[in-house]
């Protein structure tokens, strides 16, 4: 009897580290190998080019990468003595620089799978160069205003992912006054809120005011994350633009844009700008920040967020590429793929956007790829006002700002600095946004010189492509290879056979 007690005693630390090696071995078995989620099957491997965008600025030579991050960044010739075994993929005179990073997009899963979904939206990421997307909380079902609600979009995200996706959580009059509520969403990893001070369009997300964005911004302040807010106040009736069926065409464009005037964001930024101060060194809410999305108007919405920053307001801003691509007088009666909120102006509207841009007065680009059904955009009835609103752009955002923006002069590090650097900042991404010695190796690789139609016939993985405003267009700058954590996910018109991208929830 004590003979077998030894025994058992001798045994069981043994059959316990046999039975935990047994679980964990299936755990991480069931996990995508390296051959799967990579289109590279190494590990180490150099990434050379004569054009590789650093925060030191331009340089010819290689990006050392093991283990899904950046080890060094070496200049000149000097990385041949240092490559070892290491495999070395050389890419020329491509442009090798870090992967985009859109904060505002809507992938609208789960619940509306059918207009976009995980899979088709970070597919048709990676193959425009975004390694990481933050998914805005509305446009799927249920919205993301719980913690609840935020396990149901990480569920469904599970498996699905080509790169790493982020969450932002929504603030709305539910949750607003709620402290608690709004913390346990903080606390299961939202990066940020997201709030709309008009009519969202989607019954479970309704809009906000001063007071509920103040009492975020105080909540907030206490995580050092950003709320984004959809800046338009719809005015009383006196002064709403009057729309008179019979005699405003609702084919016309310009009927559409009568319905939202630049009033409405330069009243919504005037209102936020009686909150932000509070935001200020040793204000109330010092810590909180106030991101402004999709701006528009670059008139007197942008000289009030100018006078905010300059008086110490944490504050910033972005606008989409469509805003700087199209201008409202190139839009054709019927074409309800422009349609989107607020809207696109007028010509001399999108060159103030351009020079407030490349000034640094406008902050970063972000997508807004906000996809639906074809049948919802109603291209047959052309009727802008009826029509749902959102551009779908995705894939093209990278190949778009740098067609547009030849004609003003920009640089790959003005593009780098809109798309990579800022929007990992206000995520709170700090392993994240450039090629850095640390940094996770989210990468992409393209060449700017090279010319592609946007038709029937080029590859597209948005889940809708029709719908999109850029289809028919003619860009430059076409997307080699996209990076996510070391893993190849995307090489011309091939992803990587697993989705390995990575959930990104604050901690």
């Amino acid at each position: 009897m004590v003979e077998m007690d030894f025994l058992r005693w001798r045994l069981l630390p043994l059959l316990t580290i046999l039975a935990s090696f047994l679980i964990f071995y299936i755990k991480t078995s069931s996990k995508p190998s390296n051959s799967e989620c990579s289109l590279v099957a190494y590990d180490r491997y150099w990434i050379t080019s004569k054009r590789i965008v650093t925060p030191e600025g331009v340089i010819s030579g290689a990006v050392e990468v093991k283990g899904g991050s950046i080890i060094s960044v070496v200049k000149g010739e000097e990385w041949h003595g240092k490559v070892g075994r290491g495999q070395v993929i050389d890419y020329g005179e491509a442009v090798v620089m870090p992967g985009l990073i859109d904060v505002h997009t809507h992938l609208d899963e789960p619940g509306r799978t059918e207009w976009e979904g995980f899979s088709s939206g970070t597919k048709a990421a990676a193959a425009g160069g975004i390694t990481t997307l933050i998914d805005m909380p509305l446009n799927s079902f249920p919205s993301t205003v719980s913690e609840e609600t935020l396990r149901l979009k990480v569920e469904a995200a599970e498996g699905k992912i080509h790169v790493d996706v982020g969450f932002w959580g929504g603030l709305v009059p539910e949750n607003a006054f709620n402290a608690s509520a709004l913390e346990g969403l903080l606390n299961a990893g939202v990066l940020g809120l997201k709030s709309f001070m008009c009519p969202s369009g989607i019954n479970d997300f309704p809009m906000t005011n001063a007071s509920h964005i103040k009492e975020g911004l105080y909540v907030l302040a206490k995580y050092k994350r950003p709320l984004l807010v959809h800046a338009e106040v719809q005015p009383d009736s006196k002064s709403y633009p009057e729309v008179k069926d019979g005699i405003d065409d609702a084919r016309s464009y310009s009927t559409y844009l009568k319905t939202r005037p630049p009033s409405w964001e330069e009243a919504a930024v005037r209102e936020l700008l009686t909150v932000t101060k509070d935001t200020r060194t040793g204000g109330p809410a010092e810590g909180a920040h106030l991101h402004i999305v999709h701006l528009s108007d670059a008139r007197s919405s942008l000289d009030l967020i100018k006078g905010a920053k300059g008086s110490g307001d944490s504050i910033t801003v972005e606008t989409c590429p469509h805003y700087i691509a199209f201008s409202a007088e190139e839009i054709q009666d019927g074409d309800t793929r422009f349609k989107c909120s607020p809207p696109i102006r007028d010509a001399t509207n999108k060159e103030k956007l351009w020079e407030a841009l490349t000034e640094g007065h406008i902050d970063m680009l972000s997508s807004d790829h906000s996809p639906t059904l074809p049948e919802l955009k109603l291209l047959d009835e052309g009727n802008f006002l009826r029509a749902w609103g959102g551009i779908s752009s995705l894939q093209f955002v990278l190949p778009v700002t740098w067609s547009y923006g030849r004609k003003y002069g920009i640089t790959l590090n003005q593009l780098t600095s809109w798309w990579s650097e800022r929007p990992a900042k206000l995520a709170g991404q700090e392993l994240k946004g450039a090629i850095a010695s640390g940094n996770h190796a989210d990468i992409v690789v393209w060449e700017p010189d090279a010319e592609f139609e946007l038709d029937d016939n080029h590859p597209t993985y948005h889940k809708h492509p029709s719908i999109s405003a850029y289809m028919g267009k003619r860009l430059s700058g076409k997307v080699l290879a996209t990076f996510v954590r070391g893993n190849l996910v995307y090489r011309e018109g091939k992803h990587a056979p697993a989705a390995c991208g990575v959930p990104i929830l604050a901690r």
